[in-house]
């Protein structure tokens, strides 16, 4: 509904002179003074709950509020479940990189874009590297041509200060 639970007013928390009032089973029961809405809902054995709070008049619900208050719970849960959340992991590699920690950390690239995640590559370069940065882009450009199956390049490679950066999700 997006009213934060320490919003609603429930019952006597509701100081406003008259509501427009839902009954229990969704019916209109109009606008009626809030002391007749809370006799109603007394009667009834169930609370009167502010459902709008900024409409002209606020409009009331007479409901069980804990079993609302549940379903609410229940709700948001429900929606935290299908959040996907997206990891960013790195990899780091350097312009001399050897054959072997190139396909090691190939493939622990690849499995980090199979589960979803995306990963930001970073290729550092130390000392009198600097002076080599076309090395480290055909190591990314190499890298970027063996990914190209299951992943895609979001932000192309950059240079910031001693780091070449390149950001990759999954397809």
């Amino acid at each position: 509904m997006g009213i934060a639970k320490k919003d609603l007013r429930i019952n006597f928390r509701i100081r406003v002179k008259e509501i427009r009032v839902v009954g229990e089973n969704g019916e209109q029961l109009g606008v009626l003074p809030t002391q007749e809405a809370l006799k109603r809902a007394e009667e009834a054995g169930l609370d009167l709950v502010e459902v709008a709070p900024t409409a002209a008049p606020p409009v009331c619900r007479i409901m069980d509020y804990s079993k609302y208050k549940y379903e609410q719970e229940k709700k948001e849960k429900e929606a935290h479940k299908k959040q996907k959340v997206i990891h960013l992991k790195e990899v780091r590699f350097g312009p001399k990189i050897g054959e072997h920690d190139y396909q090691f950390k190939l493939r622990n690239l690849e499995e980090f874009l199979k589960r979803g995640d995306k990963v930001k590559v970073t290729m550092m370069f130390r000392g009198r590297e600097m002076a080599h940065i076309d090395l480290g882009r055909k190591v990314l450009d190499r890298l970027s041509s063996d990914i190209s199956a299951i992943g895609e390049i979001e932000e192309s490679p950059k240079l910031e200060g001693r780091f070449l950066n390149m950001v990759i999700r999954a397809k």
